[in-house]
């Protein structure tokens, strides 16, 4: 496989001063500054490295993989030695280094990459990060992919802004994008940033306190280009993201892995770090998980309240309102099935596991059978233990990566307004379940998410739904601890703290936001992979109200969105109400529920 990559070589200068110097400075647009009129005398640099950067990246991390890369008008070559070249770099890039933060600072304008007509016919063609492309460039690049009819062509979008590259965005097969998602099929976009980088907070794990490791400037072009060369391999979409990660976490300057040594640090990867993986990229920032996994019994009372026959057809058509919605994988990082619709299929002829992978949306599964009484009692427990394993084993086999089980618990008062249930018995019992389900998913390769919902129902008040919430949570993480299970792949679905519904004194949301943050500090682990809410009955317009006031009373020691079915659902449903002539009026009713939601996590 021949590969042409096009952008521009460049020289990072990386400068480690000592402590002494003054702090950055960071201006109202939040810029950070450095005053550089420092007494040389008395101050300076630990150390100065420099290091090939832009395309060189590139151009090195495929040429590790095996793969025969070219760069565009450059005699820059990769050696035994690493990357050598005769010609004088002609941006250079300085990167400061003091008190543990770096500051970058690059002129203004880049060189303009100069493209001229290969002579030959490559296989693909890359548009580097590093790129800056006139229109004349721009030209000749559609007029060679033109001619080489099978030449693929790849794009680095790092600026929606730039009008010269966007042109060619239509042509291009791959587009790894930073910001603003281009309007392409979702199966041929990657966002860099968060499929790459930030589910494994790279920022944090890549030191600027020693100068021979890379920063963010070197480590998108790393995360990008192994993408590009494990698809090229034939590598998996799961596969190319792991390697990618592994390649930004363990390079240095000039020093990227080869494919064996990726290779051999994935095939070591324990379960534990894949599925910690899993469930931090379930919980990236700004987006939630859609809950479409109502039961046969729950989606029945829902179409029968709108006279929707109840069928196979009608419960697929329904599902596929939502998976299908356009720029769903910008609000959601997953979504949990029913086991019916695990088995479904999509418009276009994939099955919904399989659609809802293509768009960069992680599925998962609905794994509990429902709730049973206990003997001589009206308080209940979880159903499912028992044929767990097998099932489990058989959902990872069809793609599904996380899994749900809820415990349901009613707060009852006495005539003096005691609390009557849920009893310490039935909370117990119920954490061990959770517990004992937390694990087995954990040994199945699937990310659990634990549910004990208190049931927004009854006339309880805020302070009294707070204290049985706290109860709950102690006893269940008490559980998982005893069962062995690792919370930083595991993730918390948890009700919000008011009132009972029948409760004459409803709570607003600035109590709910107040209340629901005391409760997750004082009673959340720090080591757990994240929390999202249920919705619990709430309507759509309260439960996106709460979630504002509980986003405003972070931060938190873990990630917090939402998990909501009905509060996102419900709008769609009516504006469908069984009849397909209204699934485009569905799908918008559907994101302006989405788009509310996230823009409440922005708080």
């Amino acid at each position: 496989m021949n590969i042409l990559v096009v952008g521009n070589c460049l020289k990072d200068i990386y400068l480690n001063l000592d402590s002494r110097t003054e702090k950055f400075e960071s201006d109202k647009n939040h810029t950070k500054w450095l005053n550089l009129a420092f007494n040389a005398e008395e101050h300076f640099f630990f150390n100065r490295e420099s290091s090939f950067g832009g395309a060189a990246v590139t151009l090195e991390v495929l040429s590790r993989l095996g793969l025969k890369a070219t760069l565009t008008n450059s005699d820059l070559k990769m050696t035994p030695d690493g990357l050598v070249t005769d010609q004088p770099a002609k941006t250079y890039r300085y990167i400061l280094i003091a008190d543990g933060s770096p500051c970058y600072f690059a002129p203004s304008s880049h060189e303009l990459t100069h493209f001229a007509t290969p002579d030959d016919f490559y296989d693909y063609v890359y548009i580097d990060r590093s790129a800056r492309l006139s229109p004349s460039s721009i030209s000749k690049i559609s007029s060679y992919l033109d001619l080489s009819k099978n030449t693929k062509l790849i794009i680095y979008l790092e600026n929606q802004n730039d009008q010269n590259l966007n042109q060619l965005v239509p042509q291009a097969d791959l587009v790894f994008y930073e910001t603003k998602k281009p309007n392409l099929p979702p199966e041929k976009l990657i966002h860099v940033s968060e499929t790459c980088l930030s589910y494994q907070n790279i920022h944090e794990k890549v030191s600027v306190e020693r100068i021979d490791v890379l920063t963010h400037l070197s480590a998108y072009s790393i995360a990008a280009a192994t993408v590009l060369g494990s698809f090229i391999l034939g590598k998996s979409v799961e596969e190319s993201l792991r390697l990618a990660r592994i390649n930004v976490e363990n390079s240095f300057l000039n020093s990227t892995l080869n494919l064996a040594e990726l290779q051999e640090i994935s095939d070591k990867a324990s379960p534990e770090e894949n599925l910690e993986l899993i469930a931090a990229n379930l919980v990236l920032p700004k987006k939630g998980i859609l809950a479409a996994d109502e039961s046969g019994g729950s989606i029945h009372k829902k179409f029968e309240q709108l006279n929707i026959a109840d069928t196979y057809e009608n419960r697929r058509d329904y599902r596929n309102i939502f998976f299908t919605t356009k720029d769903l994988e910008n609000h959601v990082n997953g979504i949990i099935l029913f086991d019916e619709t695990a088995r479904q299929f999509a418009d276009n002829g994939q099955n919904f596991v399989d659609f809802l992978i293509s768009r960069r949306i992680i599925p998962g599964i609905k794994v509990d059978q429902g709730l049973e009484k206990f003997e001589n009692s009206e308080e209940t427990y979880t159903k499912g233990l028992e044929n767990l394993d097998a099932r489990l084993r058989e959902y990872y086999r069809l793609g599904l990566r996380f899994a749900k089980w809820r415990a349901a618990f009613e707060i009852r008062l006495d005539e003096q307004g005691h609390i009557l249930t849920p009893t310490d018995h039935a909370i117990e019992e119920n954490a061990r379940i959770l517990a004992e389900y937390a694990s087995a998913c954990q040994s199945a390769g699937l990310v659990p998410i634990v549910e004990p919902e208190l049931v927004y129902d009854g006339n309880y008040d805020i302070n009294q739904s707070a204290l049985i919430t706290g109860k709950i949570l102690d006893e269940l993480f008490r559980k998982l601890a005893d069962y062995h299970v690792n919370l930083r792949a595991c993730i918390l679905k948890v009700n919000m703290i008011l009132a009972g519904k029948q409760q004459e004194q409803q709570s607003t949301p600035e109590e709910v936001g107040k209340k629901t943050a005391e409760i997750l500090k004082n009673h959340i682990p720090e080591d757990l992979a994240g929390v999202v809410f249920l919705s619990g009955g709430q309507t759509p317009e309260q439960a996106t109200n709460n979630l504002r006031e509980i986003t405003k009373n972070g931060p938190y020691p873990w990630p917090v969105t939402f998990s909501f079915a009905r509060a996102l659902q419900d709008p769609a449903l009516y504006a469908w109400n069984g009849d397909n002539d209204n699934t485009e009026k569905a799908r918008q009713a559907f994101l302006d529920r989405l788009i509310a939601n996230t823009e409440a996590l922005k708080e």
